[in-house]
């Protein structure tokens, strides 16, 4: 891999060069937008006259500080020391570097990413944009600079109003929906050709570097591939592409989802990251030795992998959901062993050349904010080579068989996050603290809730 993004999205834009985009492509409309911890997109609607050079835009710095259900919490001590009892204000500052099209808006609009600062011009250290901001400058200190791809699953389904209803796949051009599995079926695909000239089109106009389209292993579920390049670039351009996805997939009377586990009985969605170093001057893959042998810090990123992923599994799982799909034999990894070419291995050694030496992490769910997904496993790489920690033996075959090695449930991961002191140091103490607390939360929110699988199997048996 290369340190060169193929397509980044117009990252050496200023300000000027921005707001001259602007009325070269006479926008009206401006969507201001900050992903939150969950994902979602907060922020503000400014027509094209408000956006000026000297913007001063403001929202409350608790939107940070949110479940995804759009509560807080009221009784952690540590999220009240990280987040103001007066519900201050935060500066929005625009990363001109974001700036694109809203493809499916009917009058010409923009959006563009902005990153959060407290009121002494510091940015808001637990925003998921900050957090991987703060890993990207460890690994630029030493001179690195992490190359990242990932592949993002995800499904398509009937439009379903009701919760309590389970979802279905979608009717395509036959007007009959898939009830097998069609793994790598071009057909498959081919039955909802409309919807994906929509999303190649949008993405296209968006400069967001998609590659290879396939159909996964469940009904209706599908795999995209992003070009390698910039972590911050990355993470910015999936963030766009769940937007845009849900939008044309609504636009064709489809939901998208990038729920890990939407379907009982079908696969779960990921979102493999694909991950190598390059030295910052040379651009030379520091995985591979002068002799396209794997260098020593290769191994030491996959034993920093294998160390810590463990206690990020809050982050790479983030939701109640996303266990369903740390299961044994569903093409999800249940385990942190790595091995050449192997998918049943937490993480994967693509056979490869000398300059493209990668691991891929295939833990990590479609569902998680990507990031603090990116943050977090070039963080556990990062505390691998510094440390130099060392992996465990290859394993060769199958890893299906082998014990449970992630946590099986948010609750102990979150404890597995809040005891990792070296993880806060990276990652952040406030960061830690606020996100723990919002996802105990909502595990608590939950729990309220009653499963149709308790009122059928205890209803009338217990």
């Amino acid at each position: 891999m290369t340190v060169e993004s193929a397509m980044a999205i117009r990252e050496n834009f200023t300000d000027t060069d921005m707001d001259r985009w602007l009325n070269e492509q006479r926008v009206t409309e401006i969507e201001c937008l900050v992903p939150d911890l969950t994902g979602v997109a907060r922020g503000k609607i400014l027509p094209r006259g408000k956006f000026t050079q000297d913007r001063g835009m403001r929202i409350p710095e608790a939107v940070l500080g949110m479940t995804v259900t759009g509560n807080y919490p009221t009784e952690d001590a540590a999220y009240d020391r990280a987040i103001s009892s007066t519900d201050r204000d935060m500066i929005l500052r625009a990363d001109p570097a974001t700036i694109t099209h809203v493809p499916w808006a009917g009058d010409p609009t923009a959006q563009v990413i902005h990153d959060c600062y407290f009121a002494d011009g510091t940015l808001v250290d637990f925003a998921p944009r900050a957090v991987l901001r703060r890993v990207l400058k460890l690994y630029a200190d030493r001179g690195w600079k992490p190359v990242v791809a990932a592949e993002l699953e995800f499904y398509l389904t009937e439009k379903n109003s009701d919760p309590d209803l389970p979802l279905k796949a979608p009717i395509g051009r036959s007007g009959r929906a898939e009830t097998s599995r069609q793994v790598y079926s071009i057909d498959a695909v081919n039955e909802f050709d409309p919807l994906f000239e929509d999303i190649y089109d949008y993405c296209e106009l968006m400069q967001l570097d998609v590659d290879t389209l396939i159909h996964e292993t469940g009904a209706g579920q599908m795999g995209i591939n992003f070009l390698h390049g910039d972590a911050l670039a990355l993470a910015d351009k999936v963030f766009y592409f769940k937007r845009t996805l849900r939008e044309a997939a609504l636009k064709h009377q489809m939901y998208a989802t990038f729920m890990a586990k939407p379907m009982a009985g079908e696969p779960g969605s990921a979102m493999h990251v694909h991950q190598s170093v390059a030295d910052a001057r040379s651009g030379q893959n520091i995985f591979s030795a002068a002799d396209g042998s794997p260098a020593p810090i290769f191994k030491h990123y996959i034993g920093g992998l294998q160390r810590y992923t463990p206690a990020v599994m809050a982050i790479m799982a983030p939701y109640v959901n996303s266990y369903r799909r740390i299961v044994r034999h569903t093409s999800a990894p249940i385990n942190i062993q790595w091995g050449m070419d192997n998918r049943t291995v937490g993480f994967r050694i693509p056979e490869s050349g000398v300059q493209d030496r990668r691991v891929e992490n295939r833990i990590i769910g479609a569902d998680a904010n990507p990031y603090l997904a990116l943050a977090v496993t070039l963080a556990c790489g990062y505390l691998g080579m510094v440390d130099h920690l060392e992996p465990t033996p290859m394993t060769v075959g199958s890893a299906y068989d082998r014990p449970f090695e992630l946590p099986q449930g948010l609750p102990e991961a979150l404890r597995a996050l809040r005891r990792e002191d070296r993880l806060r140091q990276v990652l952040g103490e406030r960061f830690i603290d606020v996100y723990s607390a919002i996802k105990d939360l909502e595990h608590q929110e939950f729990m309220t809730v009653i499963s149709p699988w308790e009122r059928e199997h205890l209803l009338l048996h217990v």
